[in-house]
């Protein structure tokens, strides 16, 4: 008799989105003709930039030659894109070997299928708040009880509030699997290498294994933060690292990422080595590799052209960050982020809840954003707006918000 996973009737947090969408709607239906502007999306909107166009139509025209061809290419990601982002490391003073990166079609999908490699029985930790994906897929996976205003029974949460600035303490008990994203989706906060270093320290000490994402370091400003945990002294004995296209060029519609498991990293029932070989079996078993077409335009992401024309777009979304942070600074509004990501996260005024403070936003200004709720019990009282919206849009939401947001 073929029964069904029940882990899925365990999730809570998937209401988020459909939720926003539905109060929107329903604000749209009964306010016919109004123009709802939209600061909560995590997509990106500016076009991708010529270098990368370029570098994804020789992809497809090497598909229309029989001499360029190519049918399915290695599991792990063409040598030229993995040398590239190992180079890329090296600017950083980082010595990574090309063979440790795992190329995939999202950081997304990696974050959530690396818990494959691991016991089901191990003990996991997330900040809070938290991207949903980090929780959700480990509820699903089994490794959770059921939900309560708390969070999900047996999941560890570790809070960033202002009062930590908005970065974790270390767990309290002993746990084996550390989500940690920096910068952090939804804060916009930055991890030092002081604050990394205290958790690499833990993960080294108790043989745990910290899933760093890094999807949004290509954000960060200051030359004084970490772009990637392996900046951190033993990082390589105890963190897989994700990173992504995605935001940096452009590729959410396209899809592409990587994921890094270096042979030194190790469990406690392991040896080094063991997990990068359980990772190349995993993905060699699940996974036929990213698009051709798409890895030559990551290879051309990386070139000096692509990495020139890239870095100007992510500029303009952090101008959009600085544009929302100006506009509600202006207002009193407490605000966090948006200096080295692309995210602005606000603290509700006046005490109202992230759903009372999305429905105020909607009502008063025709502006959509995201309740820190959706995040977890710690983004409660918090919302996220985003940065990724073209330039007019952004300006008129910003507007609206200072004319007719009451206070």
């Amino acid at each position: 008799m073929a029964r069904i996973n029940q882990n899925y009737d365990k999730l809570a947090a998937g209401y988020l989105f459909p939720e926003i969408a539905r109060r929107t709607n329903a604000f749209l239906e009964s306010n016919p003709g109004a123009q709802v502007l939209r600061l909560g999306i995590g997509d990106t909107t500016e076009p991708i930039v010529s270098s990368v166009l370029d570098g994804l139509k020789e992809g497809v025209d090497a598909l229309g030659s029989s001499e360029s061809y190519s049918g399915y290419g290695p599991s792990e990601g063409i040598s030229p894109l993995r040398d590239g982002l190992a180079k890329l490391y090296s600017e950083r003073g980082l010595s990574l070997d090309p063979s440790e990166f795992f190329v995939s079609d999202g950081a997304k999908s990696d974050s959530a299928n690396i818990q494959g490699i691991f016991s089901d029985d191990c003990v996991v930790a997330v900040q809070d708040p938290a991207y949903p994906v980090y929780v959700d897929s480990n509820v699903i996976a089994g490794r959770t009880g059921l939900a309560s205003e708390t969070g999900y029974d047996g999941l560890v949460y570790m809070p960033c509030t202002e009062e930590n600035g908005f970065f974790p303490d270390l767990p309290t008990q002993k746990v084996d699997l550390i989500y940690i994203c920096s910068p952090n989706n939804p804060t916009g906060a930055v991890a030092t290498k002081k604050q990394l270093k205290k958790f690499v320290d833990y993960a080294n000490e108790h043989k745990a294994v910290i899933f760093f994402d890094s999807a949004y370091a290509a954000f960060i400003t200051d030359p004084d933060l970490p772009h990637s945990i392996y900046e951190v002294e033993g990082a390589e004995n105890c963190a897989i690292e994700f990173n992504s296209f995605s935001k940096t060029a452009g590729f959410t519609g396209v899809r592409l990422a990587w994921t890094i498991v270096p042979k030194a990293c190790q469990t406690e029932d392991s040896e080094a080595g063991k997990l990068h070989a359980l990772w190349t079996r995993r993905q060699n078993t699940f996974f036929n590799g990213a698009s051709n077409v798409v890895q030559a335009g990551g290879v051309a992401a990386l070139s000096s052209g692509g990495r020139r024309q890239t870095d100007e777009q992510v500029a303009f979304y952090l101008e959009n960050a600085r544009i929302i942070n100006e506009g509600l600074d202006a207002l009193g509004i407490t605000t966090y982020g948006g200096g080295n990501a692309p995210y602005v996260w606000l603290k509700t005024p006046g005490g109202l809840s992230s759903w009372d403070f999305f429905d105020k936003l909607l009502n008063q200004c025709h502006v959509v954003g995201t309740p820190g709720s959706g995040f977890g019990p710690a983004g409660e009282g918090f919302f996220r707006l985003s940065a990724f919206g073209h330039r007019e849009n952004v300006e008129q939401a910003v507007s609206s918000i200072k004319e007719k947001l009451q206070l």
